[in-house]
């Protein structure tokens, strides 16, 4: 009865639901809080034991044996899916794919249309566990104007053939040159010029190719056989 009179799952007329709460469930104050303590305090573990807690109880408000989705317009359930990403991608940063990969599901579940845009993390996720048939259930989802689209797709086969596919080689080197050109690169450092790049509007596509490196370096890591053929080919 206490979580009840602190959160409720209300219906809107759109067919999806909110997340009305306050204290614990008060995900917009509970997700910049955790923000402050990473950014302010440099607290990183803080900050995702913040979210990881948040995230255990959007588990516990959310029924299990009915469809759920939930309504982005609404402040706080916006930032209750919001909490989610952000905790699957705590997960992802730490190479616990299949919790990341969970939770990017359950994301997905509850906000069918990916606001948040975790489809393709998602998607590395299934590489990195060698789920290639739930990589093929979902790549179509992924545009294939998207440099992801063309690196995922070489990471793909390079696992299950030990061989990087002359086609999506080509195309990443020709279509997303600066992409191809900082995953072949030996530094990647985060710069004034990275930054203001990111801070442009749009933001440019040197630092948005940098990005991309910055938030997969921890695979590359883990896997710095592909990164040696994409350089050597």
């Amino acid at each position: 009865m206490e979580q009840r009179n602190r959160c409720t799952l209300n219906p809107t007329s759109n067919q999806t639901f909110e997340i009305v709460g306050r204290g614990e469930f008060d995900f917009t104050a509970i997700l910049k809080h955790s923000y402050e303590l990473q950014e302010q305090d440099h607290d990183i573990e803080a900050a995702c034991n913040e979210r990881f807690h948040a995230f255990q109880r959007i588990v516990e408000v959310i029924p299990e044996d009915e469809d759920i989705i939930l309504e982005w317009e609404h402040t706080n359930t916006r930032a209750a899916l919001e909490v989610i990403y952000a905790s699957a991608i705590d997960h992802f940063l730490i190479n616990d794919f299949e919790m990341a990969a969970g939770m990017f599901e359950m994301l997905l579940d509850l906000d069918p249309e990916d606001h948040t845009g975790c489809i393709t993390t998602l998607a590395f996720c299934y590489v990195a566990m060698e789920e290639y048939e739930l990589f093929e259930e979902i790549s179509n989802d992924i545009s294939d104007k998207a440099p992801e689209k063309h690196l995922l797709q070489m990471w793909l086969e390079f696992r299950r053939t030990g061989q990087i596919p002359d086609g999506e080689f080509r195309l990443l080197s020709f279509k997303h040159r600066l992409f191809f050109e900082e995953f072949r690169a030996a530094e990647h450092p985060v710069d004034d010029e990275y930054l203001q790049g990111l801070e442009a509007e749009p933001p440019t596509r040197q630092a948005q190719a940098r990005q991309l490196w910055l938030q997969t370096e921890n695979l590359w890591a883990l896997h710095t056989d592909f990164i040696t053929a994409l350089r050597e080919k």
